[in-house]
């Protein structure tokens, strides 16, 4: 089976770095970093992830305007995005979907068997 990319997109340098490490320990996966959704947008254009990890709130392109860019793209609109937050509230997860986002995850992440599984499941 071919390795599948991941692209974290998180403005947060050591969030950045836990989930690279996280993601690689959890399986083959090739993962690449992005820190804010202009350089997602740049990179997933050019080299099409298998899956997105997108923090919500970023300088430059946050991470509502860059999902649903992907999403009005004909080879991104079916592209597995799971919605990063510090901003965890009632109503976040909901909006985070309403945006296009698969699924959803808290900050900071105290469990990662829940990202493990949120991940094998977009993956399969």
């Amino acid at each position: 089976m071919a390795t599948k990319t991941i692209l974290v997109v998180e403005d947060n340098d050591d969030t950045r770095e836990i989930l690279l490490y996280r993601l690689k320990n959890m399986g083959d996966y090739d993962v690449q970093l992005a820190a804010n959704g202009k350089e997602a947008l740049e990179f997933a254009t050019k080299k099409r992830p298998d899956l997105i990890i997108m923090d919500l709130k970023m300088p430059v392109l946050d991470g509502w305007e860059a999902t649903k860019i992907i999403r009005q793209s004909e080879w991104g609109k079916d592209l597995p995005v799971i919605a990063l937050t510090a901003q965890a509230m009632e109503r976040d997860e909901e909006k985070a979907l309403n945006a296009g986002c698969n699924d959803y995850i808290a900050k900071p992440i105290m469990d990662y068997t829940i990202l493990k599984k949120k991940v094998e499941k977009l993956l399969t």
